[in-house]
């Protein structure tokens, strides 16, 4: 049996203070795992791009050599970056889409999804929770 993920990214950025966060939620085998981190992007198209690059990094990192063999769903209900992925480019944001798309690359296979910010509410509650972390620090 193929192993499979569907893994869900957001971002969230505070365009007043430039600072970003992304939520990421992951499910296999009927289990969820949720992350809230800190991002380095000032804009919320560029954070987009972030949170997904470092959620298929860390997912490739956690399954070593097994991502060989397995598929990954992934969803965003960034339309930016579902559509760069399948066109392969993006006018402003080539260096971000290259990226994403290495990072892709270990896996067996990637089928990117976009979907509606309502069905995209656990990534997107984790990338607010963790903006709002981040604006109670400073």
């Amino acid at each position: 049996m193929i192993p499979l993920y569907s893994l869900y990214t957001d971002a969230a950025t505070q365009p007043q203070s430039g600072l970003s966060a992304g939520g990421i939620l992951l499910i296999h085998d009927h289990h969820q795992t949720q992350h809230g981190i800190a991002l380095t992007a000032t804009t919320n198209h560029l954070a987009e791009f972030e949170v997904a690059t470092l959620a298929f990094t860390q997912l490739a990192h956690d399954l070593g050599a097994q991502c060989a063999t397995t598929t990954v769903l992934f969803y965003t209900d960034s339309q930016i970056v579902s559509q760069s992925l399948e066109k392969r480019y993006a006018k402003h944001y080539q260096p971000q889409v290259d990226a994403l798309l290495a990072a892709q690359r270990p896996f067996q296979l990637v089928l990117t999804q976009w979907v509606p910010e309502k069905q995209n509410l656990g990534a997107h509650t984790l990338a607010n929770q963790a903006l709002h972390a981040r604006e109670d620090v400073k």
